[in-house]
């Protein structure tokens, strides 16, 4: 099961208090307390696994640790090291009490979201001509504490988008080593299945259904993965009752949702065209090149069908990278 939003409340580490006392050593008498160390941050790295966010599905409380307390003989505290918590690329940290957003975008991005608290002065600071045997200290400020919420949205060059059932996945693992879930009904893919061709990043997204947008179905949990891609491949399966009908009603939720969906490259594919006969094919790729002249009609059974896809893909690329794979 992919988590993709969940909150937890992260804690940054108290500063250590600072430490009161004197020097013993004859002609060297004086304060020599120590400070406080600095308490622990808590901060999000950016990783490659999609399924970092699980770990976060049970355990909600996270905390620095504190820093050490000062000590003698001018021995400050040490600061604590910082808790590093790991999330996928494509995470938006939500900041639930300030408003604050931060996306976490490239791997290896190391971002602070909770502060950890200073450390106490020693009684060495306090000293003046007036007081030389200062007993003042400090103690360690208290770390931040915040409710987060992390939201995955995906981040890949082509989104396979359409209704329940028209063949996404099997055409993803067909073109990559991905391994979706295939069966023939409805919502077999209940999470996003990535696949990597060459320099493109494929994301195979959960079939949308009439009122997706207002929460039906897998709804608007997925419609947001939508909002990241870069390029879309809309499947319409051939054999349904009403291809046409299909096509606008996956556009009419993405329109609902965010309007500049609509306004991402579209490649509309008419899949599972060996499941009716020539003559219904061509008929229902007519009707959508009135919606879209984008057509192309393929099957997982039919190579040259795939190739064109895969032409399609190897241009893309080098729009991308400027070199053919």
């Amino acid at each position: 099961m992919l988590i993709d939003d969940v909150k937890i409340r992260a804690t940054a580490g108290t500063g250590g208090k600072g430490a009161v006392a004197f020097n013993k050593n004859l002609m060297s008498l004086g304060p020599v307390g120590g400070s406080g160390g600095k308490g622990g941050s808590v901060c999000v790295e950016g990783i490659s696994d999609l399924s970092a966010l699980n770990k976060f599905r049970f355990k909600k409380e996270f905390k620095a640790e504190n820093g050490q307390d000062g000590r003698s003989q001018f021995r400050d505290g040490s600061n604590a090291k910082d808790l590093v918590l790991k999330v996928p690329v494509g995470t938006v940290v939500h900041n639930l009490e300030t408003g604050e957003n931060i996306e976490i975008a490239k791997i290896g991005q190391l971002t602070v979201i909770v502060r950890g608290g200073a450390g106490g002065k020693g009684n060495f600071h306090f000293r003046s001509s007036t007081n030389t045997t200062p007993k003042e200290f400090e103690y360690g400020e208290p770390g931040e504490s915040l409710e987060i919420r992390f939201e995955l949205k995906l981040i890949a060059d082509v989104g396979f988008i359409g209704m329940p059932n028209v063949g996404k996945s099997s055409l993803l693992n067909e073109l990559t080593n991905a391994k979706s879930k295939v069966a023939n009904y409805p919502f077999t893919t209940l999470e996003p299945n990535l696949g990597v061709y060459y320099d493109l990043i494929l994301a195979d997204l959960p079939g949308l259904i009439e009122g997706a947008s207002l929460g039906k179905g897998l709804g608007i949990k997925f419609l947001r993965h939508i909002e990241r891609t870069k390029i879309l491949f809309h499947f319409v399966a051939a054999d349904s009752a009403d291809p046409v009908s299909d096509y606008k009603t996956v556009r009419g939720e993405l329109g609902a949702y965010n309007k500049i969906l609509l306004e991402k490259p579209e490649y509309v594919f008419l899949s599972k065209k060996d499941a009716v006969s020539e003559a219904a094919a061509n008929e229902a790729a007519e009707k959508l090149k009135e919606l879209n002249k984008n057509i192309t009609q393929i099957s997982i059974f039919d190579w040259d069908s795939i190739e064109l896809v895969k032409k399609i893909l190897n241009e893309l690329i080098l729009e991308k990278t400027e070199q053919r794979p």
